[in-house]
């Protein structure tokens, strides 16, 4: 699998990627609603270094890297991934360039800000790699299907 630095000509992927993820409303706290324009423009936001996850069925994930925050917090990286339903392993190869090219940019620690508590196979993901769940945000996410459930802070050193 390549994972490459996202380009203009990705755009359809990435959004036929996207958009169902965002539909489902499970895991982004996102707009359910938002349209295909609204989500290309946050995921290839011009602070976000966006790759994607290319194999021989074409792009199955995405991932952005940037900064968690500006001025005092801009040594931490933040990411997203959105993978293609039913591919294997794409999300571990994700998390894995994404550390390696925070590191490349400088960053001393990586981020994650609202990981939602019933995403438990992503957290197991993040957790092999490292990750801390460091913070519990009460009832912070309004699952479609299970009402309101827990978001996590996820933090490691670089």
């Amino acid at each position: 699998m390549l994972i490459r630095p996202a380009t203009d000509d990705d755009d359809d992927a990435i959004a036929g990627i996207l958009m169902p993820i965002i539909a489902a409303g499970e895991t982004y706290a996102l707009p359910r609603d938002m349209t295909r324009a609204e989500a290309l423009a946050y995921w290839r936001s011009p602070s976000h270094h966006v790759h994607v996850a290319e194999g021989p069925e074409g792009i199955v994930g995405t991932c952005y890297i940037r900064a968690n925050q500006s001025g005092g917090g801009h040594h931490v990286a933040n990411a997203a991934f959105a993978v293609r339903q039913g591919s294997k392993g794409v999300g571990r190869q994700l998390c894995a360039h994404a550390l390696d090219i925070a590191r490349q940019l400088g960053f001393s620690a990586m981020q994650f800000n609202f990981v939602v508590s019933t995403n438990t196979r992503a957290i197991a993901l993040w957790q092999s790699f490292g990750f801390a769940i460091v913070g519990t945000l009460p009832g912070a996410f309004r699952h479609p299907a299970q009402g309101l459930v827990d978001a996590y802070v996820m933090f490691r050193a670089l």
